[in-house]
C-alpha cells in the first residue's frame, strides 16, 4: 500500500481520486485551504471507503508562507511519501495577485507545487518507487519571466496557460535532476466537469471521472513506472509532446533560476 498526498483534494478530481485510492486501502493525505471543508472531506472519505488511514493538511497555496508551514507539518507527521499529486489549481479568483504582486495563477499553479515538492523530496526519497504527478493542461503558453515575477500583468487565460507551461518545464527539469523520482506531467483532460471549469467557462466537455481515472493510473499502475520526464495528454489518451519550450534547456534553466530567486525573496 502507498502513502499518497494529493493537493486540492477537498473538491473536484482531487477529491474523487482520493476516494478511489482510499477504497484500495492506500494511505491518503488530503489537502485543502478551508479547515471545516478539509475535516468534512476526511470524514466523508473514511465513511465511503471504511479506510481510516486518511489524514489532512491545511494550507492556502496562494500564500507561500502557508505552503512552507504545511511542508514542515508533513515532515513532522509523515514518515515517507510514495506519490505526490500536485493537483491544486486556480483559474478564476477573487484575488488577482499575492502580496508581492505575482499573479495568483502563477503562485497556486506553479510556485506552490514547486516549493512544496522541493520541501518534500526527502520524504519522497524514503518512499517506494516514488512518483510525482504534476497537473498540466492543454493550455500552455510561452512563459514571460516578467509576468512570473509580477512586473507585468496578464489576462486570466494567459496567466493560466503560462503557469501550466512553467509547471511542465519544471517537471521535465526535476525528472532530469532527480533520477530516482518518477516525474510525470499530465493534462487530465480539457474542460472536465469540475467547479473550476464551470466557473471559468460555464460548460464542460467530459466528466470529471475521465481525469480521476488517469490520475489513479499514473499514481498506481506499474505501466507508468518508467515514464519520468514525459507528458501524458489525456485528451489523446497517450504520452504526447508538450509545448516546444518544455524541451528547451536554456529556457528551462532561465525559468528555474528566476523561480529560485522569487522564492528566496
Amino acid at each position: 500500500m502507498k502513502t499518497i498526498l494529493i493537493t486540492g483534494s477537498t473538491d473536484g478530481i482531487g477529491k474523487l481520486t482520493a476516494i478511489e485510492l482510499a477504497k484500495l486501502g492506500h494511505t491518503v493525505l488530503v489537502h485543502g485551504r478551508n479547515a471545516e471543508k478539509l475535516k468534512n472531506t476526511i470524514l466523508e472519505i473514511q465513511e465511503i471507503t471504511a479506510n481510516k488511514n486518511t489524514n489532512g493538511f491545511l494550507a492556502d497555496l496562494s500564500d507561500l508562507n502557508s505552503v512552507e508551514k504545511m511542508a514542515l507539518q508533513i515532515q513532522k507527521e509523515v514518515s515517507h511519501i510514495d506519490v505526490l499529486i500536485n493537483n491544486a489549481g486556480v483559474f478564476k479568483s477573487k484575488i488577482s495577485s499575492n502580496e508581492n504582486g505575482i499573479d495568483i495563477r502563477f503562485v497556486v499553479n506553479y510556485l506552490a507545487p514547486f516549493l512544496l515538492t522541493k520541501k518534500l523530496i526527502p520524504l519522497l526519497q524514503k518512499g517506494t518507487s516514488p512518483r510525482i504527478i504534476n497537473l498540466s493542461s492543454a493550455a500552455q503558453s510561452i512563459v514571460s519571466l516578467d509576468a512570473l515575477s509580477g512586473t507585468i500583468q496578464l489576462s486570466e487565460q494567459e496567466a493560466y496557460a503560462q503557469s501550466k507551461l512553467a509547471l511542465t518545464m519544471w517537471s521535465f527539469y526535476l525528472a532530469q535532476e532527480s533520477k530516482n523520482l518518477n516525474v510525470i506531467a499530465v493534462n487530465p483532460g480539457s474542460l472536465l466537469n469540475t467547479r473550476m471549469v464551470q466557473e471559468a467557462y460555464g460548460k464542460h466537455w467530459a466528466p470529471a471521472e475521465k481525469g480521476v481515472q488517469i490520475l489513479y493510473d499514473l499514481a498506481t499502475s506499474e505501466k507508468y513506472q518508467d515514464s519520468s520526464g514525459k507528458y501524458f495528454d489525456n485528451d489523446k489518451g497517450f504520452f504526447s509532446q508538450a509545448h516546444p519550450d518544455a524541451y528547451d534547456k536554456n529556457k528551462i534553466n532561465e525559468l528555474i533560476t528566476s523561480t529560485n530567486l522569487i522564492l528566496t525573496k
